[in-house]
């Protein structure tokens, strides 16, 4: 392995702190050709797919990456905004609102920036930019509240991957979930709230979570149970009945057996039942994408109606809603202990600096 090349190091330099909020990912365009190279990158990660490389190498290439892209583009297509991918969209603004609270505070130089763990930015990119921007202390926020092996265990690799040839390595710091942080539940209870004030309210609440296969629960992952806590907490703060309050799990891919109950059964399911109304939210995505606006808010639009139900409303995610801002504001904050120049002047930290510098050059150094 071969350690990057990097600028000679500069003595009483000030080292900035830097959050790097990291999301799944994006195609760079709704294309066939975008989507391949992307679920090309995604379906290879051996957290995201368990099976003995050979056996999946012959299947992902030989089948699923000659079939999946061009549908996938299409379900792209149908969300895509001139601005482009509505995850990246939300991505990039929840990190440029983050960055003006911090800039709220003089005391502490922390710099903000997102990445993707598959597509662009990547996390490599992030973790390189932050560097040349002077940061010596990186936090790594995923943007999934409750942990999973194949979403933050993945971002884990990624990191870690960028920084076996970096020389001069930063310190970091990981956040690993956040599925039951106050800041958190109570952003997701704040959106609810808004929605039913402006539209009233269901007959039934269904929370649906991003699916996993059911062996990882087995295998020892947290996710189930902390998917199910979000939910619990969030329950706790709704006027609504908890036995009117669904948790389900959606994005099934395969064969095998994923975590239950699916979403797309309760759609069938309420439909038959002839439910009057009913609300889906989805608390594990902190902004909206193909999950959420293609796959619940049309497909499972569509099971729902057809099978005989009344009325089908889709809470919005947080995305970039002040409230949520001040709840990610508030995580990132937490796990910032002991980085932040809290009760030094910016005027101290500059002379603190500069003495340091004079010291190194007394004693030989060039830079």
């Amino acid at each position: 392995m071969k350690l990057r090349k990097e600028s000679e190091y500069t003595h009483g330099s000030l080292a900035h702190v830097g959050v790097l909020l990291v999301n799944l990912g994006t195609p760079e365009a709704p294309t066939k050709k975008s989507v391949r190279k992307y679920l090309s990158e995604f379906l290879w990660d051996p957290r995201v797919v368990e099976i003995p490389r050979a056996i999946w190498w012959l299947i992902l290439n030989g089948i699923i990456l000659r079939i999946r892209p061009k549908a996938s583009a299409k379900k792209y297509a149908v969300i895509w905004s001139d601005e482009g991918s509505p995850l990246r969209i939300f991505t990039e603004r929840q990190a440029e609102l983050l960055q003006s609270k911090f800039d709220e505070d003089t005391t502490s130089k922390v710099i903000v920036t997102s990445a993707m763990r598959y597509g662009k930015p990547s996390v490599d990119d992030g973790l390189t930019q932050l560097r040349a921007e002077g940061c010596d202390q990186i936090l790594i926020a995923p943007l999934y509240p409750q942990y999973n092996s194949s979403t933050t265990g993945s971002i884990y690799d990624a990191v870690f991957d960028s920084l076996k040839s970096v020389r001069n390595l930063p310190g970091i710091r990981l956040i690993k979930h956040y599925h039951d942080h106050s800041g958190y539940i109570k952003a997701l209870s704040n959106r609810v709230k808004e929605y039913w004030a402006s539209h009233g309210k269901p007959e039934k609440l269904v929370l649906s979570y991003h699916g996993v296969p059911k062996f990882s629960l087995t295998k020892g992952d947290p996710y189930h149970c902390e998917c199910y806590k979000t939910s619990r907490l969030l329950a706790e703060q709704l006027d609504f009945e908890p036995e009117n309050i669904i948790t389900t799990f959606q994005s099934r891919f395969g064969r095998a057996e994923w975590l239950k109950p699916y979403t797309i059964d309760a759609m069938k399911d309420l439909g038959q039942r002839r439910l009057g109304r009913m609300d889906v939210f989805c608390p594990g995505f902190v902004a909206d994408c193909l999950e959420t606006l293609e796959e619940i808010n049309m497909e499972n639009r569509e099971e729902f109606l057809t099978h005989g139900g009344g009325e089908f409303h889709y809470i919005p995610c947080l995305n970039d809603s002040p409230i949520w801002v001040e709840g990610l504001h508030q995580i990132v904050l937490d796990h910032l202990g002991g980085w932040l120049n809290h009760g030094k002047s910016s005027i101290n930290v500059v002379n603190e600096a500069a003495t340091s510098r004079q010291e190194a050059l007394k004693h030989g150094a060039t830079n």
